[in-house]
C-alpha cells in the first residue's frame, strides 16, 4: 500500500514539472507566423486596437509577423480576404452576416469597437433641417459598402427615405474626408474620428446623426453594436487554431491596455502622420470615441441582434434571408485570452 502511495505522488510530481514546464514554454506555436491582414483606413481612430497593438509589439510577442494592408475602406479589405489575398480582417462585424446571403462563412473572432463610432454631418452651408434632407445630397463614405455607408442608409431610412435616395461617394478616412468637405466635393459625410473633430472644430460641419458617445449610439440604435471586429473564414480557424488564438491574444491585450491609459498615453505611441497636423485635436477625438472600443472583446447576442436588426432596416437581401448568427461569432479565442491575459 505503502509503495502504490509512493508511486501515485511521484506520477502526481511528474505531471507538476511536466505542466509547468510546457506553461513556461508559453502559448502553442502558430501554425501560420506570417500573415496578412487587410484593413480599410488605418489612420481612422475606428481601428486604433490595431495600430496599437502592433506599435506595442504584441504580435510579434505572440510569435507573428503580421503584414498589414491598408485600403480605402472596409469593403475593400473584405474582398481582400474573399479573393484570397488576404488571412484576416479588421474590419466591421455586420460583414460576417451580409455575407452569409453570399454563402461566404465569416466569423469574428474578437470584438474591437462595441459602438461604430461613425458620425453624420452636413456641410454648413447645405439647406438641412432634418435628415429628410439628406435626399438627393452626395455622401462621402470611406468606400462604397462599407459601414460608414451603412449607418448613412439606416439614418435614411428611419427618415422615411429610401437607401438610395442619395448618392454615395468614396473619400476613404483621415485626410481625404476632410479635403472632400473643404473643396465642396461632397454635401454630407458619413465618417470617423478624427476628421470628424477636424471638421468640427473648423467649423466646416454640423453633426446630424452620432454613434460615437454612449449617449448618441443609444438614441439611434438603442444601445451598443458591434463595429470593429477581427473576422476570418471559418475554415482558416479551423486550420488554424493556435494562429487565431495568438491573434486573439494580441488584440485582447491591446484593448485592455486602452481601457487603462489615457488620450495623451495613447496619442503618444500613435504615428504623427495621423494626426491631421493637430496633435491636441488627436488627444480631443481620442477622449470622444473613449467609451466607443471593446471593454472584454465579446459580441454578446443581444448586439447580434441588434446588428442584424440594424441592417434588415436597409438591406432587402437580408429581409427575406435566415440569418444563423451564430455562424458569424466564435467566442472560444476570446475566453482563452481572458484565462491568459490578467
Amino acid at each position: 500500500m505503502k509503495r502504490a502511495v509512493l508511486r501515485a505522488a511521484a506520477l502526481l510530481a511528474s505531471l507538476t514539472v511536466a505542466a509547468t514546464a510546457a506553461f513556461a514554454q508559453g502559448p502553442a506555436k502558430p501554425e501560420k507566423a506570417s500573415l496578412k491582414l487587410a484593413v480599410g483606413g488605418k489612420s481612422s481612430l475606428y481601428y486604433l486596437p490595431l495600430t496599437i497593438a502592433e506599435q506595442l509589439g504584441y504580435f510579434k510577442e505572440q510569435g507573428l509577423d503580421v503584414e498589414i494592408n491598408d485600403f480605402a475602406g472596409g469593403a475593400k479589405a473584405l474582398q481582400a480576404l474573399v479573393g484570397g489575398s488576404a488571412d484576416i480582417v479588421t474590419g466591421a462585424y455586420e460583414h460576417t452576416i451580409r455575407m452569409q446571403t453570399k454563402g461566404q462563412d465569416i466569423r469574428a473572432i474578437i470584438e474591437l469597437g462595441r459602438y461604430p463610432a461613425i458620425n453624420i454631418m452636413v456641410r454648413k452651408d447645405r439647406p438641412y433641417k432634418s435628415p429628410a434632407d439628406l435626399k438627393g445630397m452626395k455622401i462621402g463614405v470611406s468606400a462604397p459598402g462599407s459601414s460608414t455607408q451603412m449607418v448613412a442608409q439606416f439614418v435614411m431610412v428611419q427618415a422615411g427615405l429610401k437607401p438610395d435616395d442619395a448618392s454615395f461617394i468614396g473619400v476613404g478616412l483621415g485626410a481625404g474626408p476632410v479635403a472632400a468637405i473643404k473643396n465642396g466635393q461632397i454635401d454630407a459625410l458619413s465618417n470617423t474620428e478624427p476628421a470628424n473633430s477636424k471638421l468640427v472644430k473648423d467649423g466646416d460641419v454640423i453633426v446630424i446623426a452620432d454613434t460615437t458617445s454612449t449617449e448618441g449610439v443609444t438614441k439611434l440604435l438603442g444601445g451598443p453594436m458591434s463595429a470593429a471586429v477581427l473576422y476570418t473564414r471559418a475554415d482558416f480557424i479551423e486550420k488554424n487554431p493556435n494562429t487565431v488564438q495568438a491573434l486573439v491574444n494580441a488584440f485582447y491585450k491591446t484593448i485592455k491596455w486602452i481601457a487603462k491609459s489615457s488620450p495623451d498615453e495613447i496619442a503618444a505611441k500613435m504615428p504623427e502622420e495621423y494626426m491631421l497636423g493637430d496633435k491636441q485635436l488627436y488627444v480631443d477625438a481620442l477622449k470622444a470615441a473613449a467609451d466607443a472600443y471593446s471593454k472584454d472583446g465579446t459580441i454578446h447576442p443581444d448586439v447580434q441582434k441588434r446588428s442584424l436588426d440594424f441592417l434588415q432596416k436597409f438591406d432587402e437581401d437580408l429581409r427575406s434571408a435566415k440569418i444563423d448568427l451564430t455562424k458569424t461569432w466564435d467566442g472560444r479565442f476570446v475566453i482563452k485570452a481572458a484565462e491568459l491575459i490578467k
